[in-house]
């Protein structure tokens, strides 16, 4: 149907389709043709326009033709972030008051796992010294090579680490895989896809997140992360510095440097590692899920009314 309405632009009404529909909600960019529903539309971000060198090409064009014009059809436009608010309006004119920022939270099943827990999915993973953990589908926004960068600096430095990342590959991956390879540290590096529950405990059982993306509309393992106890060290880029606020180290993504500096003091003194576990543990709780649907779910019958 995507095909149908997006590309050959057929008209066929997806909420006459649906049996009929007051609000029609559509939680991903784009919007179907439709007959009489009012219409919510979810912009997560616009890094396709931001930083379009990180997109699969077809994608980043499919974008370009099909978000303005869901923008421009649209009663409602939801936002992951204050950022995305800012971007929409910025980057495509939309304004302030067609907009409606959603944050979003991490799963209660983020927190603090046991230290059996840690060390069984450690050795599952081959895990056998500290290590930082990055997480996200290997692709250009999520900057690994300066990650690499970073850890290599650290070997350097006499800190025997690994970085673990969770994550599959996915577009424009093999310039970020070459780079692993050159990186000198390849055999620190441990890329797995682990299981929801793994990944509570390689947060919980971590140095650090460290997350130096280009752009996030909203940024969600910097919040899991939090909710489990680990320190983070991100990006001041996009959302995440509103998302992290002060309860983590925010830098430059393209300064590897300032990684290894966080990282050196999150080893080296164990009070402003705690103080940050404990930020992290008070900015986390103030994210829920449940405050998010109720923002939704009243915004929804507004329009029907």
């Amino acid at each position: 149907m995507t095909v149908l309405w997006q590309r050959a632009r057929v008209p066929l009404p997806a909420d006459l389709l649906a049996g009929g529909a007051d609000v029609f909600y559509c939680p991903d960019f784009t919007l179907p043709p439709l007959a009489r529903a009012r219409a919510v539309v979810t912009v997560h971000d616009l890094s396709y326009l931001i930083h379009p060198e990180t997109h699969y090409p077809p994608l980043r064009r499919f974008l370009e033709r099909v978000v303005p014009r869901a923008i421009e059809r649209a009663d409602v436009l939801l936002a992951d972030s204050e950022q995305t608010r800012i971007d929409l309006r910025e980057h495509l004119g939309v304004p302030d008051e067609k907009v409606r920022v959603v944050l979003s939270a991490a799963d209660s099943s983020f927190a603090p796992s046991s230290p059996n827990r840690i060390a069984e999915t450690s050795r599952r993973y081959g895990i056998d010294r500290p290590y930082l953990l990055s997480v996200g589908t290997i692709q250009p926004r999520k900057n690994l090579p300066v990650i690499f960068d970073a850890l290599r600096q650290l070997a350097d430095a006499g800190r025997d680490l690994l970085l673990v990342h969770v994550g599959r590959p996915g577009w424009l991956c093999e310039p970020i895989l070459e780079a692993l390879e050159r990186s000198g540290v390849k055999d620190r590096v441990r890329i797995v896809a682990a299981s929801d529950e793994e990944l509570v405990d390689l947060y919980s059982g971590s140095v650090a997140l460290v997350f130096p993306s280009l752009y996030e509309g909203f940024g969600l393992p910097s919040l899991e992360a939090m909710a489990c106890g680990a320190p983070v060290i991100a990006s001041h880029a996009g959302s995440l510095a509103e998302v992290v606020q002060d309860a983590g180290i925010k830098v430059d993504p393209m300064d590897s440097g300032a990684i290894v500096d966080g990282v050196h003091r999150l080893l080296d003194d164990a009070g402003f590692r705690q103080d940050l576990i404990d930020r992290g543990h008070a900015q986390a709780a103030k994210f829920r899920w449940a405050d998010s649907g109720r923002q939704v779910r009243d915004l929804l019958l507004g329009l029907e009314g």
